[in-house]
């Protein structure tokens, strides 16, 4: 599989949220996308899985514009993770989960749906409450759920918005520990995340946006002090050790420990 996105720009009626955004992604690629708070990144996301109708660029998977595949093919392509997915019914974490092979159901939930739902169940390690209310779990174990319910999709592209954002540690650690090893199995996994320390643990790609425009793109090269320091409009140290990046806000010399 491979994406190509040319030129994309969209507005929301005078105000201008992304401009001329391109880059290329194939098959194990897992990119993250970081700016400043406005910056279009989770309009970049919507645009991709066509919840936005942008009428300005080009969405291409495999050569073919995504306006010209039915929502119902581009579902089982592309499957989009939100910040905030809060339900106000009950639903069972099975049913959640099962959601996700809407794409597939022609008549009625086959033996293979099951089957599929289940093996996510088990991978997640969710077995255990899939009788649940999804309603009455942690964050952390709601993210595992909305993550098995969008690879029912059986994607080849996985979009999440914030990811790893009010959850702990050891949780933030496990989704993307899981989002590594789906683009090992060859997924293309795009994510938008204010962490930049855990984005470069994990991403080969990464784009950097500004006021809806690309400030930076490429590979973890980009992410130096010019560039971070100008895209936050702040002051950071690069630390290097044991092979691993890190990248330090400097505190201001008038406040007080």
């Amino acid at each position: 599989m491979r994406l190509t996105i040319n030129n994309l720009s969209y507005s929301y009626k005078q105000t201008i949220a992304l401009s001329n955004v391109s880059f290329t992604l194939s098959n194990g690629d897992f990119m993250v996308i970081v700016g400043p708070n406005g910056s279009g990144k989770s309009t970049l996301l919507k645009c991709l899985d066509r919840i936005l109708k942008y009428k300005q660029g080009l969405i291409q998977l495999d050569g073919e514009d995504i306006k010209q595949i039915s929502p119902r093919t581009l579902s089982r392509k592309m499957a989009y993770v939100p910040q905030k997915d809060e339900y106000t019914m009950p639903n069972s974490v099975f049913d959640t989960v099962m959601l996700g092979r809407k794409p597939y159901i022609e008549w009625g939930i086959t033996a293979q749906d099951i089957q599929i739902v289940t093996e996510l169940l088990q991978r997640f390690d969710l077995s255990s409450l899939a009788m649940r209310d999804i309603n009455t779990l942690s964050g952390g174990q709601k993210q595992r759920v909305y993550l098995a319910r969008a690879l029912a999709q059986q994607p080849d592209i996985l979009l999440l918005d914030e990811p790893t954002a009010n959850l702990d540690l050891f949780h933030q650690s496990e989704i993307l520990e899981n989002l590594a090893t789906l683009a090992n199995e060859g997924l293309i996994i795009i994510v938008t995340m204010h962490d930049i320390n855990l984005a470069l643990q994990y991403c080969n790609k990464a784009i950097m946006l500004s006021n809806g425009s690309l400030f930076a793109s490429g590979g973890k090269e980009i992410f130096t002090k010019d560039n971070i320091d100008d895209l936050f409009g702040t002051t950071v140290k690069i630390v290097n050790h044991d092979n691993q990046t890190y990248i330090l806000p400097q505190r201001k010399n008038n406040i007080r420990s």
